[in-house]
């Protein structure tokens, strides 16, 4: 599970960002999003102007605990996977290494076939990028990216 207190450094963010740009025309989708478990929006890609990204990616979290509890009672760990098909919008859901959640919203112009295999070597290089974050986080010479902010910087901020 994702540590509530996950930091995200500029590197693995933008590797992130490219993984969902790439994601979005690989699989001709019209969005991809990643959320941790707890429901929080990492990374957003394509035609998400329209959409309530917040609502949907703690409705995405929900989802993923509930199916979560189904699974126990079929004495299975998870179902990583998820698939929705809607009259005109479909959503593919991905567990990406026990930590976030991928998910593409697609529509006609695209196949349910072509959307899993792009998201299957998605899925290879976020957890790679998600190993270099945890390893980096993990890393005592790694300082804490807020070692460097004062209270007098804090007092700053909240200075009219």
């Amino acid at each position: 599970m994702v540590d509530p207190q996950m930091v995200m450094y500029e590197e693995e963010f933008n590797e992130i960002q490219k993984v969902c740009d790439k994601l979005v025309r690989d699989a001709n989708a019209l969005v991809v999003f990643i959320v941790d478990k707890n429901g929080q929006l990492i990374a957003t890609s394509g035609d998400y102007q329209h959409l309530d990204t917040t609502s949907l990616a703690s409705l995405t979290a929900g989802n993923i605990a509930a199916t979560g509890g189904m699974a126990k009672l079929l004495k299975e760990n998870e179902f990583a996977t998820q698939f929705h098909e809607g009259e005109h919008q479909n959503i593919h859901i991905q567990i990406v290494g026990q930590r976030v959640i991928l998910v593409v919203i697609f529509d006609e112009r695209s196949s349910l076939g072509l959307v899993r295999l792009r998201v299957r070597k998605a899925n290879e290089k976020l957890n790679q990028v998600f190993e270099s974050l945890l390893k980096k986080v993990q890393d005592p010479a790694t300082g804490s990216p807020f070692a460097e902010i004062t209270d007098d910087d804090i007092d700053n901020l909240f200075n009219d």
